[in-house]
């Protein structure tokens, strides 16, 4: 199944070039895989995996080695952040 993948800030560079300007690349996915399995797939560090939404819900880290996407979801992954 297809889904959208963005990954943002210090995790874009896991994209490849072509989808990094736009933080964005369409996958393909099994429908059997977890969220933290897509995780490990595209290479993103669990302890960067600060922020995760699907379709612009929170996930929380408790509900990632059990959630399963829908097909046309978006993942979208942001690192910690600090600012000031």
């Amino acid at each position: 199944m297809r889904i959208a993948l963005k990954l943002y800030a210090s995790l874009s560079h896991l994209l490849p070039p072509e989808a990094a300007r736009g933080n964005r690349m369409v996958v393909n996915v099994d429908p059997a895989n977890t969220i933290a399995e897509i995780i490990d797939r595209y290479r993103v560090p669990q302890e960067s995996a600060h922020l995760v939404m699907v379709n612009g819900l929170f996930i929380a880290p408790s509900e990632r080695a059990s959630r399963r996407l829908q097909e046309n979801d978006e993942l979208a992954i942001w690192p910690p952040v600090a600012g000031g």
